[in-house]
């Protein structure tokens, strides 16, 4: 059992420290990698190298797999860490999670960079059965094996976590604090807001795996015998409720990490209040609800489900706001001494990335919009938001969490790494949206030369993620053994 000892507050005991350092150290190293793919991409975009365009789609399959995996690894291992502190969750379990995510890892890369496969992350059916001879069917299906042993991973870690909620806070509504949401309970008795965002985010997960479990099956069982078909309306649906929810709950579930240390800087505890029962509570409905706006290109689809992928889209930002953005800046704003550090930066970078990209996320939702820059670098430049300075942000707060030594300040190289990440990412993903409003299509190995100098100006700011995100991790591996 380890204890990391605390600056003021409590002593943290923390029975599994073992496995989450190093899970937090391989998504870290993985982290790293995916944004080295990604420069890579954009320098190529840019001119500035030269790649064979197969290869790109190869590390584009890769980027997008690896930094979706990664994102969600994260998101639950900070979730398990935190939820253990108001129950007791078997080791084994974590391992086993963390064994079959490995065991996926190795799939997946073995299929792309061995087996040739280079059908993106989504494997839209039927896409990944139509290579044009670029990669034959065993690679799909080495692929689509690598997700699935990923997704068991993951449904076997939620599945330890709800139950064990559900046994403690008297079932789903008690941990999700619906008493206090929708009845006559107390702030008092409610559950801690980190419980609350768990239940929430055990629950619209477990249901975008299982999904998404199906359709990798028929995806698969198609792969092997081409008789067998699917509809691929169907199919396009199951795999963007998969996606979305599992992207959605990754950063879901990396918030928690704002939930329990922020308190820590600020002097207060994060409470559960009504709206904030509330709006987990809309939450969780809306993540499960707007995934048809990813679907308005197409026409197939039913008036009403794109009609309520754009409704919801127009909401979805507003609990996300009340939830966290707008209290954690009450939090700053009522802190009795509010102390900076790496830690403390990036947490609150994480909530401001993640509020800001619900911005162009939200005008993509419109079917006005959607149906010109839906194919334009403007859909990875809200995405990529979302993650450099959102969820990716959280995580890296939550390793230097894991290892900081007493009273540190946000100063000296730690400072300066902090601020070449923000201005880095803040102007890669700027250089994206401004692409998109340009129309400069997504998902294009080789651009026009009118495009290169956006390709480039956002390959310079890449760079400088890429050194400051270096810095987190060279720091975090070095004081991973003694703290």
């Amino acid at each position: 059992m380890s204890v990391i000892a605390e600056e003021s507050g409590p002593v943290v005991i923390a029975p599994q420290l073992g496995s989450v350092k190093l899970s937090m150290l391989l998504a870290g190293v993985v982290i790293l990698l995916m944004m080295l793919f990604g420069l890579t991409m954009r320098a190529a975009q840019g001119g500035l190298i030269t790649i064979d365009p197969a290869l790109f789609y190869k590390i584009m399959t890769a980027h997008g797999a690896g930094m979706v995996g990664t994102a969600g690894l994260t998101g639950a291992t900070i979730l398990w860490f935190f939820t253990e502190r108001y129950v007791s969750l078997a080791a084994g379990v974590f391992w086993a999670f963390l064994g079959f995510f490995l065991l996926g890892v190795v799939l997946i890369l073995g299929a792309i960079f061995i087996g040739g496969y280079a059908g993106a992350w989504t494997f839209l059916f039927p896409l990944p059965a139509l290579s044009g001879g670029l990669w034959q069917p065993g690679a799909a299906i080495v692929f689509l094996l690598g997700y699935t042993s990923i997704g068991v991973g993951f449904l076997l870690l939620h599945l330890e976590v709800g139950r064990k909620l559900i046994a403690k806070y008297g079932g789903i509504g008690g941990a999700l604090a619906w008493p206090l949401a929708f009845g006559s309970g107390r702030p008092e008795d409610a559950p801690p807001a980190t419980v609350v965002a768990a239940m929430a985010s055990t629950i619209f997960n477990s249901l975008g795996i299982v999904v998404g479990a199906a359709v990798l099956v028929v995806s698969i069982v198609n792969l092997a015998f081409p008789e067998f078909t699917v509809d691929a309306l169907l199919a396009k649906n199951m795999i963007f409720f998969f996606g979305h929810v599992f992207i959605n709950a990754s950063i879901y579930m990396a918030v928690i990490a704002v939930y329990e240390i922020v308190p820590e800087y600020t002097g207060k505890p994060w409470k559960t209040t009504r709206v904030f029962a509330i709006a987990w509570t809309v939450v969780l409905l809306f993540v499960l609800a707007v995934y048809p706006h990813h679907l308005m290109q197409d026409w197939a689809m039913p008036g009403w489900a794109v009609a309520t992928g754009q409704i919801v889209s127009y909401f979805s930002a507003i609990p996300l706001i009340a939830v966290t953005a707008f209290s954690l800046l009450i939090y700053l704003r009522g802190a009795v001494s509010m102390r900076w550090d790496l830690t403390s930066a990036l947490l609150v970078l994480g909530v401001a990335g993640w509020t800001a990209g619900s911005v162009p996320a939200v005008l993509d939702g419109m079917i006005v919009v959607n149906k010109v820059m839906h194919n334009t670098l403007w859909v990875p430049g809200h995405f990529h938001t979302y993650l450099i300075l959102g969820e990716v942000a959280m995580a890296f707060g939550f390793m230097t969490w894991l290892v900081r030594r007493g009273d540190e300040r946000l100063s000296g190289l730690p400072g300066t790494a902090f601020w070449v990440y923000v201005v880095g990412g803040s102007g890669f993903v700027l250089m994206f949206l401004i692409s998109g409003a340009m129309s400069i299509p997504r998902r294009w190995a080789v651009h026009l030369p009118e495009w290169h100098l956006q390709a480039q100006i956002a390959s310079a700011f890449a760079v400088l993620i890429v050194l400051a995100a270096a810095l987190f991790v060279l720091r975090y591996l070095t004081r991973i053994g003694r703290s």
